[in-house]
């Protein structure tokens, strides 16, 4: 693990802000980075929080969130994560995952952390991510899914040999 700092841009886009910290990382580096970044999009406030789900979390929390949302019908929302691999000289490759489901009517359970608590997976079985054990998210997360499309194609490609 190398000592270097995270440069985040603020952008729109997961894609830009991940591809753009591994790329900027690589090139000082000199050498392969994997670099993520995930955010809360909720359709009924047109993909709020987003790529700002950070700020959002440290500004209002899960308690702001849900007074957003009091008296939405509309609940859908989605976890996504954007992960990039950049290798110096070489374009930086991008994997996705997304974790669909809605916002719960209130904050339960204590595991994770951010919007956890207020985030129902369609695969989590009624259970907030809080609620899980890290195993069981990992296996439906956004984040766990853009990490096993990273290492397959890792493995697919042997990119461990030709760093």
């Amino acid at each position: 693990m190398a000592n270097c700092e995270k440069v985040e841009i603020q952008a729109d886009s997961l894609e830009r802000i991940a591809e753009h910290a591994a790329a900027s990382a690589a090139a000082k580096l000199g050498c392969p980075v994997v670099a993520e970044d995930s955010g809360l999009f909720i359709k009924s406030l047109g993909g709020f929080p987003g790529p700002y789900s950070s700020y959002a979390f440290k500004t209002i929390g899960c308690s702001g969130i849900l007074k957003l949302m009091g008296g939405v019908s509309d609940r859908r929302a989605a976890f996504r994560c954007s992960i990039a691999y950049a290798v110096p000289g070489n374009p930086t490759l991008l994997f996705a995952g997304e974790a669909l489901g809605f916002i719960s009517d209130s904050a339960k359970g204590t595991r994770g952390f951010g919007f956890d608590p207020i985030f129902i997976s369609n695969e989590g079985r009624g259970l907030t991510f809080a609620e899980m054990d890290a195993e069981a998210k990992g296996r439906i997360s956004h984040r766990g899914k853009a990490f096993r499309s990273f290492g397959e194609w890792c493995i697919r490609s042997e990119c461990s040999t030709k760093t």
